[in-house]
């Protein structure tokens, strides 16, 4: 995206960040026509959902004790302006991208349409993907093991991570293809084995 829309690129690290203030400082710093990315935002501070986190204090101290560690940190509200409040009129032409392996843990405020417009799933590889993958790693389209190839992913779960990983090991298709093909032989084992085992332990807990 960056280097199509010639924009620059920030990696938003919410960690490191203290507090509102800093947040706002932070986004004040950024130039125009940007890119803000935030990775694993339901990991990097407490933006879950609200209701959750009611739902989890069985008091009302322990729902004192919550806010005022929030206090000392980005806040919700705090967040959704750095997004689409005030402080996002700051300047033009911005992009934010959040990451996260959990959309239903965070809130729906901060989800809801006009803060994320898109909403990208970025699945296990596909026949599609792995055509691309192959065509910018090897520089081919065709290849007589692609069918083959193409059935196996539709019946094992890989990531296109996983599969440039093995497109990376050599120059000749011949070579890398019938690799990645042996590499599917083992993501079947080892899916067959894990099943194995939990179907054994689920049979040793019937029985005790």
């Amino acid at each position: 995206m960056a280097n199509y829309l010639h924009f620059d690129i920030y990696d938003l690290e919410l960690t490191d960040v203290q507090s509102n203030s800093d947040l706002r400082r932070l986004l004040m710093a950024t130039a125009n026509r940007s890119i803000l990315v935030v990775e694993d935002i339901d990991c990097s501070v407490k933006l879950k959902n609200r209701l959750a986190v009611k739902s989890d204090a069985k008091d009302k101290d322990k729902q004192k004790i919550i806010n005022t560690e929030d206090e000392k940190k980005i806040t919700l509200s705090g967040f959704l302006n750095f997004i689409d409040g005030l402080w996002s009129s700051c300047g033009d032409e911005r992009i934010i991208v959040f990451t996260t392996n959990h959309k239903d843990k965070l809130d729906p405020a901060l989800i809801r349409p006009g803060r994320m417009d898109v909403h990208i799933h970025m699945s296990y590889c596909t026949p599609c993907g792995f055509r691309l993958l192959v065509s910018n790693y090897l520089g081919i389209t065709q290849h007589k093991l692609f069918k083959e190839i193409e059935d196996l992913l539709l019946k094992i779960n890989v990531t296109p991570a996983e599969i440039a990983e093995q497109l990376l090991k050599h120059d000749d298709p011949d070579i890398v293809l019938d690799g990645l093909i042996k590499f599917f032989d083992v993501k079947r084992k080892a899916k067959q084995e894990e099943a194995e085992a939990m179907a054994g332990r689920r049979s040793r807990k019937k029985k005790s």
